[in-house]
């Protein structure tokens, strides 16, 4: 049985810190709705700006799957693993936090706005060892198809992550036409859109609207405008 939860972009919890603009697809800091916890593992979807020369203090993590997406400008790293990197619009970022760690990001320019996803996933490893990884993406595999950019297998395209999970990001022409099929059955997808609009098993999903689909093993996709772009989300539906 097909199951659907939309999230119309201007639905998402709201704050503005000035130097930072966070919209939250889920329950977040001062944002709380008791029906967007989370979509199975996945459990944070911001989309935030980040004003030039400002950025997040050194604060701590444990047991999290963190995953950073620039769409726009850099993003300066720092972490107690002594890990110091700058990521850029085509670079996915993965953090493992697992026992505990610390770290900062910051936006490294003086005259640039940075925008990016930060994205949380629940692991199904508690305690592992603090990891840091980053990948800058080739763009021609994700022209009118999907691209995968994340997994649950360090031998496999893209960074890992502890868990079930698989992302693929694609960027589409107008009334292009593709199909996702789920790695495992028992997982669900959420869908969303970057750019442009598309419609979605029947759903048509605009700029920064998500959704999440769960049941049917196959996810039918066609971009209703150029220059689209859609992050798909695979992860497991057991929260443990």
């Amino acid at each position: 049985m097909e199951r659907k939860m939309i999230h119309r972009a201007d639905t998402r919890g709201y704050a503005n810190l000035g130097w930072l603009e966070s919209y939250h697809t889920f329950s977040f800091a001062n944002y709380y709705n008791p029906e967007r916890i989370h979509f199975g593992v996945l459990r944070v979807l911001n989309d935030d700006r980040v004003d030039a020369g400002m950025g997040f203090g050194t604060h701590p993590h444990e047991n999290m799957e963190i995953i950073s997406i620039p769409l726009e400008g850099d993003l300066q790293h720092k972490d107690s693993m002594g890990n110091t990197a700058i990521i850029r619009q085509g670079d996915i970022q993965v953090m493992s936090a697992g026992k505990g760690i610390q770290h900062s990001e910051f936006n490294p320019n003086a005259d640039q706005l940075t925008r990016f996803l930060q994205i949380w996933i629940l692991p199904n490893k508690k305690n592992v060892t603090p990891r840091y990884d980053q990948l800058t993406l080739d763009p021609s595999k994700s022209k009118n198809q999907l691209q995968q950019i994340l997994s649950p297998n360090s031998d496999d395209e893209g960074v890992w992550i502890h868990q079930d999970a698989w992302f693929h990001l694609g960027n589409f022409d107008k009334d292009s036409v593709t199909n996702y099929n789920l790695k495992n059955p028992n997982n669900g997808v959420y869908a969303f859109v970057l750019e442009g609009s598309f419609e979605l098993n029947g759903e048509v999903l605009d700029r920064r609207d998500g959704m999440g689909i769960s049941g049917p093993e196959l996810i039918s996709i066609k971009s209703l405008a150029d220059k689209s772009s859609l992050l798909l989300m695979e992860v497991s539906m057991a929260v443990n």
